[in-house]
């Protein structure tokens, strides 16, 4: 793993920290997410994707509920040693970790992640972090 990938991965933790407390959890969440003073900056969203306006298709990571638990999808190349998706995060409601899926270019040619959950009645959020262009946050709110 390359230090930039390393860098970025560390962000994930840090974002959810960073963000959690400050998020208001009344009205849209997708919408609170990413008019929170961090989007565009030190996390992105589709709403929100900040320097990377052109990136935000193909980056941000799409939650699916699925009979056992939620399905999420990163529309992303994988282009092992150049570009690809490093891993999902799933959190929930309080941005504490549920799961994850870390993904190898060479083995992976499509992001997408299954995640075997029960009991879950509240909002997740989802991760997609890029090795070259940062951390892409998304709500499924039930």
């Amino acid at each position: 793993m390359d230090r930039r990938s390393f860098i970025r991965i560390g962000m994930v933790g840090t974002t959810a920290s960073i963000i959690a407390p400050n998020i208001v959890l009344a009205g849209s969440l997708s919408k609170k997410i990413s008019s929170h003073n961090m989007a565009g900056g030190i996390f992105y969203t589709k709403e929100t994707p900040g320097r990377w306006a052109k990136k935000a298709g193909a980056h941000s990571p799409i939650i699916q509920k699925t009979g056992s638990g939620v399905r999420v999808v990163t529309g992303h190349p994988m282009k092992p040693g150049k570009h690809w998706i490093v891993k999902h995060v799933l959190l929930d409601s309080d941005f504490k970790f549920v799961a994850e899926n870390i993904f190898d270019p060479t083995k992976h040619n499509k992001a997408i992640s299954d995640f075997k959950i029960s009991g879950n009645k509240g909002v997740l959020y989802a991760l997609s972090v890029c090795n070259l262009h940062d951390s892409w946050v998304s709500v499924l709110e039930s």
